[in-house]
């Protein structure tokens, strides 16, 4: 029984992944396993009996967390969103516009898996839509079956990086960090691993033409009376677009001087991106409207459906987006207005029905109930676990690995890749994360750098074959028999399971190359974020006690001022009520010949207790109950006068 109690916390974790590894439900797991070896605890003497008595008011704790309200928000503005046919629309419009060239139906797949990922944060349904949507039509011109398949899985994945991000939501919560925060500081990596998909796309395309073919003319649907592509306007359109944000984002600090009436002489650079965008896209949409209203025909049909097309998936984006990063609303209110907004398009564009809306709401309100159930159960794992001196354990166990930081991220991340294998980022946010962070917070790394790196990772556990769950889904819409294509009316082969599974091999050592990325430069993640203000104690509290009074430190008060506080050398004249004095009962002095009246001095001896360094305890308020002093074994009564002179300081200080 001794070797039991004094290794509870590692037969505590084994017995975890015993319950893991029977099947059972990973929140009943978690709760089981903690109720189980509570009792067990509590009879072994490991812990006390009251530790069960703090169940209830975690729970509760659960309950009242404001940043979980965010997921049900955004999980429901990226369902309607998804059911009300902007991914169709989406999917269409951008491969129209990237598909004369190689590579261009992978290069739409990759930027509208983006554009989802910044508005739905579901991957299930990026890779579902684009799985329906895209896929068909690349293997109908012929593109390479593992490269197609590999695309989409990769794109629907980001959804897992790019804010509004449910797993960065999750992340912050365990991290005990602020949300905006966690976005901030996920938005570059986010963009460079976008980036990194398209150059490898680009890449094929030059050295393997023959895998990623143009969209042959005939496939081009918007075409000009004359026959012309509507290449030129757009171009033209789009380079408005950018004077504009860019004249924007250059005259920011100025913005801001005439609407706040102050002069401000910098701006953040996430607030001149966001504000830059919503301008440039504004000027467009006006553009747009008024050639369609008037009838003016300045714009091609190609320019018209990209502009109101894309508008409110980036409407939405900066809705929700921009006001977290303005610092206009919070995560949580930023999702409650992007699932309201979402809605409004969906009835404006006639796309949403009472029957799509309720299907939306019984998803989310299912996908809520599973986040909420595993947290339940996680919160009573960590509670018993933490009483066990479980993270105690795992610091002990963590801090020893050689190489430092560097190394114990190294080892954190291949653990967290192999369990990615097994467990979705559900369960490892929720059991995984929690022992991790003390330790990483003890070893003075930043928990935002070390959240964002960890989603990094936990996007692999999306495409890991053979476990990934966005090649599940895409496994699911793919063909898998032989069909006769309804354009070309050719056979066209089924995709075959090996097929994605090699298909999605290259994005994934792009996303280890990307964690990769992480460990060797934080400052991708911490370089956007808001620089902690430091504060010198010592100089703020002799600022406040030089606002108390006028008398100097050091040089001596005058000698009529009842205020002058004079502590130091020659401190204090005749009739200076605060420097110590054997008679006083607030002096803390021991030395008699501190603060005599004949004399009008006081001796450095007396200095008694600091309040802070360098300066003597400051005197009660008038009407405060003091102790008597330590040193002083016969405190005389206080004179007259010196009860005269204290109710005048009194009715100085106004009572």
């Amino acid at each position: 029984m001794e070797f039991i109690a004094s290794n509870y916390a590692p037969i505590m974790f084994a017995g975890l992944v015993v319950f893991l590894l029977l099947g059972f439900p990973v929140a009943f797991s978690l709760g089981a396993c903690g109720l189980l070896f509570g009792f067990i605890g509590i009879e072994l003497g490991v812990f006390p009996s009251s530790i069960l008595a703090w169940l209830p008011q975690r729970l509760l704790g659960i309950l009242a967390n404001d940043t979980l309200l965010a997921v049900p928000f955004f999980t429901l503005m990226g369902l309607v969103m998804e059911r009300s046919g902007m991914a169709e629309d989406l999917i269409e419009t951008v491969g129209q516009v990237f598909g004369p060239i190689r590579g261009g139906l992978a290069l739409a797949a990759v930027f509208v898996g983006a554009l989802l990922a910044a508005t739905t944060g579901v991957v299930a349904a990026s890779v579902i839509s684009m799985g329906l949507i895209s896929l068909p039509i690349m293997l109908r011109y012929g593109y390479d079956r593992r490269l197609a398949s590999g695309a989409i899985a990769a794109s629907g994945s980001l959804a897992q990086i790019i804010p509004p991000s449910l797993v960065l939501i999750l992340m912050a919560d365990q991290l005990n960090r602020s949300v905006g925060d966690m976005y901030k500081g996920a938005m570059v990596p986010a963009l460079m691993l976008v980036g990194c998909y398209v150059a490898w796309v680009l890449f094929l395309a030059i050295f393997k033409p023959e895998r990623v073919p143009a969209l042959p003319p005939e496939a081009r649907t918007y075409r000009e009376a004359n026959g012309s592509s509507g290449y030129p306007s757009l171009m033209v359109l789009l380079g408005l677009s950018t004077v504009v944000s860019l004249l924007l984002a250059s005259q920011m600090a100025q913005l801001h001087t005439w609407w706040s009436g102050q002069p401000v002489q910098d701006v953040p650079l996430d607030e001149k991106i966001v504000t830059a965008l919503c301008g440039g896209t504004f000027v467009a949409f006006v553009i747009a409207s008024v050639n369609r209203l008037l009838g003016l025909g300045l714009l091609s049909q190609l320019a018209e459906r990209v502009t109101f097309v894309l508008i409110p998936p980036l409407l939405l984006i900066f809705l929700v987006l921009g006001t977290i990063f303005l610092g206009i609303a919070t995560p949580t209110e930023g999702g409650a207005m992007g699932a309201m907004a979402a809605i409004v398009l969906g009835v404006l564009r006639r796309r949403l029905d009472m029957a799509l809306f309720k299907q939306a709401l019984a998803a989310s309100t299912r996908l809520t109930s599973f986040v909420m159930f595993i947290l339940i159960g996680a919160t009573t794992f960590s509670m018993v676990f933490q009483a066990a001196d479980g993270p105690l354990w795992v610091e002990h166990l963590l801090s020893a690995l050689p190489g430092g930081q560097v190394g114990f991220l190294i080892v954190v991340n291949v653990l967290v890749f192999f369990l990615a294998f097994f467990l979705d980022y559900f369960e490892l946010s929720f059991i995984v994360v929690p022992l991790l962070a003390p330790v990483a917070e003890s070893m003075g790394i930043d928990l935002i750098w070390f959240g964002v790196l960890l989603a990094m990772n936990m996007q692999t556990s999306f495409m890991h074959p053979p476990f990934g769950f966005a090649l599940f889904f895409l496994r699911s819409v793919a063909p898998d028999k032989p069909y006769v294509d309804r354009v070309t009316r050719q056979v066209v082969e089924p995709v075959t399971t090996m097929q994605i599974y090699r298909g999605a091999i290259p994005f994934l050592f792009i996303q280890l190359f990307m964690v990769g990325m992480l460990v060797a430069f934080p400052g991708l993640v911490t370089g956007r974020l808001d620089k902690p203000v430091e504060v010198d104690l010592e100089a703020a509290g002799a600022q406040m006690l030089d606002a108390l009074g006028t008398g100097g430190y050091g040089d001596g008060g005058s000698a009529n001022d009842p205020f002058s506080q004079g502590y130091g050398d020659g401190a204090g004249g005749g009739n200076d009520l605060f420097s110590p004095s054997i008679n006083d009962p607030f002096s803390q002095s021991a030395d008699t010949s501190a603060g005599q009246a004949d004399n009008g001095a006081a001796a450095d001896s007396g200095s008694g207790d600091l309040l802070l360094p360098g300066l003597q305890q400051p005197p009660p308020e008038a009407g405060a109950e003091q102790p008597m002093p330590a040193q002083a074994e016969q405190p005389q009564a206080v004179s007259s006068d010196e009860d005269a002179a204290a109710d005048a300081v009194r009715r100085a200080m106004g009572g």
